[in-house]
């Protein structure tokens, strides 16, 4: 074989091949490959020694039990693989022009911003683009952050959260809101207008799976080790513990309805870190579909004063 030329490539390779080289490799027989792709197996073996001498090197190696990418063909696949995710862009995004925005979006978010926020955008953003197929994948911070970097959600939207890894996401800002501190009526704490983490961290405090980073982070800064009594997976979980008198949380404002509040108190949590940042995530690098664009545009296209915040 001889060397790789890029301009020979170009000239000589269609789309056609590329894609039998995946299926190829998909299949891990040529011939199967062959079935997948409606045409002779002769025919495909043919079309891929052509790929290899255009290539000028091996890229598949041939064994008794099928084909297997040699280190060179995983490379090609790898780029073959974001050609074809490229052209299904390109094409959903011309066909935006006449038949208007269609195709599929995953959200990734929590219940504590679908409730409040996200619901009300996925339905304004349904009624103007019937086309798209949405689906909703209600999941807590580190695994929004998963799916987006992984391609398994298009957008994601979580709170910012302590040790949070953000590595394969590009993040934009979307709103704020403000974490309060819940106590039953009865409570010592509930003639107070404003408690510290301090205060709290004594009384039984339950922790939802999404506050509990943040937990253990300010007992750190207090030098003590913070080990909930009741670990809970829900904002409204935590919530009816305390309707029942079983200890005191700290939820997000926005969940604290005129009906939870016949029952607890609600009293501002004075620290830091109680003003929740939003963001969006989208996947790194990669070109967001008209779909996904779409909503985005939505998402961050909001006077300045609708941000869920109810002060600095």
């Amino acid at each position: 074989m001889g060397t790789f030329n890029r301009l020979h490539l170009i000239r000589q390779v269609d789309l056609f091949t590329l894609r039998l080289f995946l299926s190829a490799i998909e299949e891990r027989q040529i011939g199967r490959a062959a079935i997948r792709e409606n045409i002779a197996a002769s025919t495909a073996t043919k079309r891929i020694q052509v790929l290899e001498d255009i290539a000028g090197i091996q890229l598949l190696e041939r064994g008794p039990k099928g084909v297997v990418p040699s280190p060179a063909g995983a490379v090609l696949a790898r780029y073959v693989r974001t050609i074809f995710d490229s052209l299904e862009d390109m094409r959903s995004e011309i066909a935006s022009f006449t038949e208007g925005v269609r195709g599929d979006l995953t959200i990734a978010s929590a219940r504590t911003i679908f409730v409040p926020f996200l619901a009300r955008e996925l339905g304004e953003f349904s009624r103007e683009y019937p086309l798209v197929n949405l689906a909703v994948h209600d999941v807590e911070n580190a695994e929004i952050v998963r799916q987006v970097a992984h391609g398994e959600a298009d957008i994601g939207v979580f709170a910012a959260a302590y040790e949070l890894d953000l590595d394969g996401v590009d993040v934009t800002p979307y709103r704020r809101d403000r974490m309060v501190a819940v106590v039953p009526q009865d409570h010592l704490l509930s003639e107070r207008a404003s408690v510290t983490f301090q205060d709290l961290l004594p009384e039984n405090l339950i922790a939802a799976d999404a506050m509990l980073g943040a937990f253990r982070a300010a007992a750190r800064r207090l030098e003590q080790e913070f080990e909930p009594s009741y670990h809970v997976r829900s904002a409204g979980v935590a919530i009816s513990l305390v309707q029942a008198g079983l200890g005191v949380t700290v939820q997000p404002e926005c969940l604290i309805t005129p009906e939870v509040l016949s029952s607890v108190t609600m009293l501002e949590l004075a620290e830091p870190w109680a003003v929740r940042k939003i963001h969006v995530a989208t996947a790194h690098g990669r070109t967001p579909s008209p779909a996904a664009r779409a909503f985005l545009n939505q998402l961050l296209d909001r006077p300045s004063s609708d941000d869920g915040s109810t002060g600095a």
